[in-house]
């Protein structure tokens, strides 16, 4: 059998920051260093760009950078690939990622899911472990990090070229996991069109889909022959003023290959939760993280409940969402008007709305919240 253990979004910040830069791989992962160590293959999101100094973009949302140095703790740890498809893989420009990626070949670890082009972050990283060819393809909803034809960036959510993509290499592995960077910040569960989503991929010849980005465990279901996790939480990534579910989480164990069939595991655990580092759950909270997660999870098989979860939890971000979108009308606004002139947006506007339209799980729930609206006959 091979082992694969894939863990969420790391962000080398706040005080396991020392540990990563001096490469303390056992303050980072306690009692879970030993999966990474036992496995065949270590996977894990790199939240952000290691870089030598700070160029950031102009986004909606943080900007996310490491020293470059924090590095040390993440390979002292046995994670042997990184994916880079995601919101904050381009906070620092181009010289961000294109330095990330050089301080990974460097250190030899692999990566997928972003690179100096469309083409380059597209590409689907195979791996030899134990007697199967894995295949590991990284993608990332539209945000602020987006590869282009020309230029770098992170390999974005069109599931028309994901299909293709999948079926012109698929004689070339055995199995295909799908890395998926998306999903609404703190919703545990997936939006009707994200789930739509992946069980297309999986659809097409994947064989697990990963969802992470959601920075909370979410769900989980065996859909057809494959597994999708819709969000599975952070798996080091320490910041002030969060819910409890910021703090929790859960590993991916996959093991495959000889006469028994695909088996996942899930790992729960917690991470800077007063404590540097990650440590597993135990004990009562475990039994009761693992029934609520299976409670939670048998919700995808009654698609009137999840909607009913996505409607509650756009209901409750309405205020934040129309508020990007609403304004009061100025005299300013109205003199613009009476002449005739085109007014430009101002940056802050521009990149707000240009969040909203482009990002699908933004651009979900704006449109669930104003089709709600008009059919209350709200104006």
């Amino acid at each position: 059998m091979t082992d694969i253990i894939i863990g969420g979004d790391i962000y080398p910040g706040g005080r396991n920051l020392a540990f990563f830069q001096r490469g303390d791989a056992v303050r980072l992962f306690h009692d879970l260093l030993e999966e990474f160590n036992n496995s065949d293959l270590s996977i894990a999101n790199l939240e952000c760009p290691l870089i030598p100094k700070e160029t950031p973009i102009r986004k909606v949302g943080p900007v996310l950078g490491a020293p470059e140095e924090s590095l040390k703790g993440i390979k002292a740890a046995g994670i042997g690939l990184l994916n880079l498809a995601n919101n904050h893989v381009m906070d620092h420009g181009p010289a961000g990622l294109e330095n990330t990626i050089g301080l990974l070949r460097k250190a030899g670890l692999d990566y997928t899911g972003a690179g100096e082009n469309l083409a380059s972050a597209r590409r689907i990283l195979i791996k030899q472990v134990g007697y199967q060819r894995v295949g590991i393809l990284g993608v990332a909803e539209h945000e602020f990090s987006i590869a282009t034809e020309t230029g770098w960036g992170a390999n974005p959510l069109d599931v028309i070229d994901i299909a293709r993509n999948i079926s012109c290499h698929r004689s070339e592995f055995d199995y295909l996991i799908v890395l998926l960077h998306g999903g609404n910040e703190g919703f545990p569960f997936p939006r009707p069109s994200l789930l739509k989503i992946c069980r297309f991929i999986i659809e097409q010849g994947a064989n697990t889909v990963i969802c992470q980005h959601s920075h909370c465990p979410g769900v989980w279901e065996r859909y057809r022959e494959g597994y999708i996790v819709y969000g599975q939480g952070n798996l080091l990534f320490e910041a002030e003023g969060k819910d409890a579910g910021w703090y929790e989480g859960f590993l991916v164990r996959l093991r495959i290959g000889g006469s028994n069939p695909v088996k996942m595991e899930l790992i729960p655990y917690i991470q800077s939760a007063g404590f540097t580092g990650v440590k597993r759950m135990r004990g009562e909270r475990e039994d009761q993280f693992r029934s609520d997660l299976e409670r939670r999870s048998d919700s995808l098989n009654h698609r009137e409940e999840i909607e009913e979860h996505w409607n509650a939890y756009c209901r409750e971000q309405a205020g934040v969402l129309l508020g990007l979108l609403r304004g009061r009308v100025s005299l300013f606004w109205r003199l613009i008007e009476k002449m005739h002139l085109s007014p430009r947006l101002s940056l802050k506007k521009s990149l707000a709305y240009l969040h909203i339209l482009r990002c699908e799980s933004y651009r979900d729930a704006i449109l669930n919240v104003l089709s709600r609206e008009d059919e209350d006959g709200v104006r």
